[in-house]
This record gives C-alpha cells, sequence and structure tokens, in this order.
C-alpha cells in the first residue's frame, strides 16, 4: 500500500506541494520535534488505484496516516529534503479528505438514535455554531530527554516523540510521569523543541434546531436538542 500511496501523491500533485513543505522546514532556524504535513486526498481517486487503501483511508484514518508517514519520511531521507529529521516518528501526518461518500453512514447525526460512533473515522456533520472561543495554543509536538545522566537516552536523542492525535487530550501529549523504557527515571520535556498549533472551541447545534424556532409541529409528543462541542485545530 505505501507504493500505491506514493504513486497518488505523485499523480495527484501532493507530492510536488510535500517538496515544497519540506523546503520550508529546511529553511527554517527553528529546530522540531515533530514535523507536521497536511495531505489531501481524494477517497475515490485513492479507491480506484487501490480499494484495500481507500477503505483504509475512509475507516481506518490513522492508521492509514501511518501509511503516508512511512512513505513519506522514505522521500526526505532518499531526497535530502530535511536534514535535521532523525525519525519516522518525527513526522505527523494529517489526512485531509475532499469529500465523503454522500452515504447515511458517513454522517454524524446526534439527532439520531443509535448513536454508534465508536470508530474513529471520518464522519461529516452540519449544525449552526451559535458560540465560538478565542484561539488558544496547543501541543502538537515535544521532545522528552532521560533525567538519569549515565542513559543513553538523556542526550540529545529522539528517542522519546509525543504526537497529538485526534481525540486525544493535552495530557496526552505532555505531562511529568512519563518514563524513560531503559532505566525506568523520569523523562524531561525538551522545551527547545516543542511545536504549538491554534485550536478553537466551537459550540454547535443540530441544525433541526430551526423547525422548533419556525415554530414547526411535530408529530413527536416530546423532543429535546442539546449542543455539542467541536475543536478545531
Amino acid at each position: 500500500m505505501r507504493e500505491i500511496a506514493l504513486v497518488y501523491l505523485d499523480r495527484s500533485g501532493g507530492l510536488q506541494k510535500f517538496v515544497h513543505d519540506c523546503k520550508k522546514y529546511n529553511d527554517s532556524k527553528q529546530s522540531y520535534a515533530v514535523y507536521r504535513f497536511i495531505i489531501s486526498i481524494n477517497p475515490s481517486d485513492i479507491a480506484e488505484l487501490d480499494a484495500t487503501l481507500g477503505n483504509y483511508v475512509l475507516h481506518n484514518p490513522i492508521q492509514a496516516a501511518q501509511i503516508f508517514q512511512s512513505v513519506c519520511f522514505i522521500a526526505i531521507k532518499t531526497l535530502s529534503l530535511i536534514e535535521q529529521l532523525r525519525t519516522e516518528a518525527q513526522i505527523s501526518i494529517l489526512l485531509k479528505p475532499t469529500h465523503l461518500p454522500p452515504l447515511p453512514s458517513y454522517i454524524l447525526s446526534l439527532s439520531a438514535f443509535p448513536f454508534n460512533y465508536t470508530s474513529q473515522r471520518f464522519y461529516m456533520s452540519e449544525g449552526i455554531a451559535i458560540a465560538m472561543g478565542t484561539v488558544t495554543k496547543y501541543t502538537q509536538g515535544a521532545r522528552f530527554l532521560c533525567t538519569e545522566e549515565t542513559c543513553p537516552f538523556s542526550e540529545g536523542r529522539f528517542r522519546y516523540i509525543r504526537v497529538h492525535m485526534p481525540g486525544a487530550t493535552e495530557s496526552a501529549t505532555v505531562r511529568n510521569d512519563f518514563v524513560c523504557s531503559s532505566c525506568s527515571s523520569p523523562l524531561q520535556e525538551d522545551m527547545k523543541f516543542r511545536v504549538l498549533g491554534d485550536k478553537q472551541i466551537v459550540e454547535m447545534i443540530d441544525a433541526k434546531v430551526l423547525n422548533a424556532l419556525k415554530g414547526y409541529c411535530s408529530d413527536k409528543s416530546h423532543f429535546r436538542i442539546q449542543t455539542f462541542t467541536v475543536f478545531l485545530r
């Protein structure tokens, strides 16, 4: 599937954009623990190239991102795109689909039962934004070092990289209770390698609320409309 992913990137122009993004990182004097790349994907085009990879993109996007992560790492090393890059774990890939299949199973509706949204795949959701928070910072990636001086992972290696994953809380990326797998000593973050991003919290409500505000009479004797929170990162 890595070969198919590379073919798709080449045909879609994504490889050219990736090389351009790498150049910006390589020209930067800042040190990064994580190099983040956004890859636009067309699920239909990928499914035509390889049905298995297309299914991964639609239903297992985290695993699909790992496939593209491996391809991008090989490309960086082969073409010497980012001199500072050391390990594959330093690459963070965000897959951004151009569209999803127009089928009911891909629509996230919090007014429909049963909810059964346990899979970590892509969904479409439509609603009305009724409140928006201010833009704040969150940690996209960080590097940790062992606090034991005699440990080989106490030096400037990229052994312990924490990368924010979709749906994870801030504490999953940055905490003070991580320990070294080699000597069990506490890990300490190397602050100069922390990578920050922007996040915003939006309060939304289902579009069906408009019918209630218009005085729409429903056959249902009782109904309840509740807001839901969306994190934009």
